[in-house]
């Protein structure tokens, strides 16, 4: 057996190693066009921001460490240019003499990743803007920033790159914007969720443009112009790409493999392409969506670190597939944590899969103990069986505890049945005696129940303002420091009771509080007095969070405006 990986890093090393430890007598070559088979893609802008101190931690492993243990061919500075899929051998160019051979093989397993987006505007090619895709990127943005001391910064596009980047480029001292051509910033968000992070930008000062993409770059003396779609001028000293990526597609589309609709190699669960004795793994590849079966593109570390262990299997005689991914994912933005699992709002509407979404804001742990902070839930579902959908959560701290709960309840078919019934761990400093995956079971169960009726924020603007009375049930002094909805009625939870002869049961009513909580106990009281009710599903914390684009679907009404 004859294996050729072609690229390193998450998918092509853990191929190598797992094909290694299956078969002892196997010819491997890996073939690496730059200069490192493993490193931490995830740490580079931590480097850059002088957080992770010493570049060679960066490395998760050498060249000679790697070939000592596996035994393994490994050339980098070599790149495939070309496969011969008839006579079963690639073209190799060594990249430092020029020089170019062949290599033949019995199987092949394709690693080749995802290339930055970098559209054809004017001024891209000026010197100081970056793309950040590898250690070559980060030796030369980090070079810049500590030589140069740039004062401000732009940062194209909001994803995971773009705010790990904003981040450290702030702690560097740079002044930074953010333009993002989308409404939001982190796409696998929903809107309203993202608008918690938009708030925690701007109290960090990270101004964010939104909804207006890059017209074109143009170099001033005090270093660069921005000019966005919408005729905005920013002016700043660096600018870095973070517009997204797209897979390395054009070796395996030369060699005329099967290339999918999204423009990545097509595979099949163990990963096989087109092509019977080729296999492809990582950022490059088309794979299916755990929960809908549909065509999709994951471009993150975890799945190609599983596809290149499940190609290796396959390569090496033993039947592994890969079941598809649900996209988990996590990321540090200053103070907050930001994850998210499974199927968004936006994906399951664009697909036509029925829903519901509820959202929850507990404590990160016992609230009598110091240090609990509020941690939001958006958790969606199937509205008939309650088979959990996805999840997204921002909080400080115990979000990437939770989201691990979610999402391996989603691998397991469990529904929010199953949430309400988790049995946790608990002790004060860590979670509550009710975990607020419990919690968000719990507001699921009683939807589906009809315990509550519901309203949530994307309804909001739809409503009838004369016919549906807004009721705010929090105390006095919440509405003092946090404000409140403009036409709301003020009756704290306490005083309902006592005050529901005051209301016209002609009249609809939507109750809200601070989370949710307050609301759910003011619908029971008033459904069973013999009101008509919903609750507005996650509070006026979660309406803070949509208020923007609730006013820009209905900017005549007065009533979307925070006191």
């Amino acid at each position: 057996m004859k294996l050729l990986i072609i690229g390193g890093v998450a998918g092509g090393a853990t191929a190598a190693a797992r094909a290694r430890r299956l078969n002892e007598n196997a010819e491997i070559i890996l073939l690496e066009r730059g200069e490192y088979i493993s490193f931490a893609n995830c740490g580079l802008p931590y480097y850059i921001g002088d957080v992770i101190k010493e570049r060679d931690n960066l490395l998760v492993t050498t060249v000679e460490a790697f070939s000592d243990r596996y035994q393994i061919d490994i050339r980098v500075f070599s790149e495939v240019i070309s496969i011969d899929r008839k006579n079963k051998e690639v073209e190799i160019k060594n990249l430092q003499t020029g020089k170019t051979y062949r290599e033949s093989y019995d199987k092949i397993i394709l690693s080749p990743g995802a290339e930055p987006v970098r559209p054809p505007l004017d001024g891209i090619a000026l010197d100081n803007i970056f793309n950040l895709r590898n250690i070559p990127d980060t030796d030369r943005i980090k070079a810049f920033v500590d030589s140069n001391k740039p004062q401000s910064a732009v940062i194209v596009g909001g994803g995971f790159i773009g705010l790990e980047m904003a981040e450290n480029l702030v702690i560097r001292g740079v002044k930074t914007t953010i333009i993002e051509k989308m409404e939001q910033v982190m796409p696998s968000l929903d809107y309203e969720m993202a608008g918690l992070l938009h708030a925690h930008l701007k109290e960090k000062g990270v101004e964010c443009v939104l909804g207006d993409g890059i017209l074109s770059f143009s170099k001033t003396v005090d270093g660069l112009s921005v000019l966005t779609e919408k005729g905005r001028h920013v002016q700043c000293d660096m600018a870095i790409l973070s517009i997204g990526v797209k897979p390395e597609n054009r070796l395996a589309r030369d060699a005329g493999l099967a290339i999918g609709e999204l423009g990545g190699i097509k595979v099949d669960s163990t990963m096989r392409t087109s092509d019977s004795d080729i296999y492809a793994v990582g950022d490059a590849v088309e794979v299916t969506n755990f929960l809908s079966g549909l065509v999709t593109m994951a471009p993150l570390a975890g799945p190609a670190n599983k596809q290149g262990r499940i190609a290796a299997d396959n390569v090496m005689g033993r039947r592994t597939i890969f079941r598809g991914t649900l996209g988990t994912s996590v990321a540090k933005v200053f103070d907050l944590t930001v994850a998210s699992t499974g199927a968004s709002e936006k994906y399951l509407t664009n697909n036509h899969i029925p829903f519901l979404a509820r959202y929850t804001h507990s404590g990160s742990h016992a609230s009598y103990y110091p240090g609990a902070e509020i941690m939001s839930i958006k958790l969606l579902f199937s509205p008939s069986t309650g088979k959990i959908s996805g999840a997204q959560i921002i909080g400080k701290d115990g979000v990437d505890k939770r989201i691990d709960v979610i999402a391996t309840a989603i691998h397991g078919s469990m529904t929010v049945y199953d949430l309400e019934e988790l049995e946790l761990a608990y002790a004060p400093p860590y979670s509550s005696a009710k975990d607020p995956v419990n919690i968000a079971g719990f507001v699921a169960a009683n939807a589906i129940k009809g315990d509550v009726r519901n309203i949530n924020w994307s309804e909001m603007a739809d409503i009838d303002t004369d016919q549906e009375i807004l009721i705010d049930l929090r105390n006095k002094d919440e509405l003092e420091e946090e404000g409140s909805i403009e036409g709301a009625l003020h009756i704290p939870l306490d005083e309902l009771r006592s005050r529901v002869d005051e209301l016209d049961k002609n009249k609809k009513y939507i109750l809200f509080c601070a989370v949710g909580l307050r609301g759910y106990i003011g619908y029971r009281i008033m459904t069973q007095h013999g009101f008509t009710a919903r609750n507005l599903s996650g509070g006026y914390m979660t309406w803070l969070g949509a208020k923007e684009k609730i006013m820009k679907e209905s900017p005549s009404t007065p009533l979307w405006r925070a006191e």
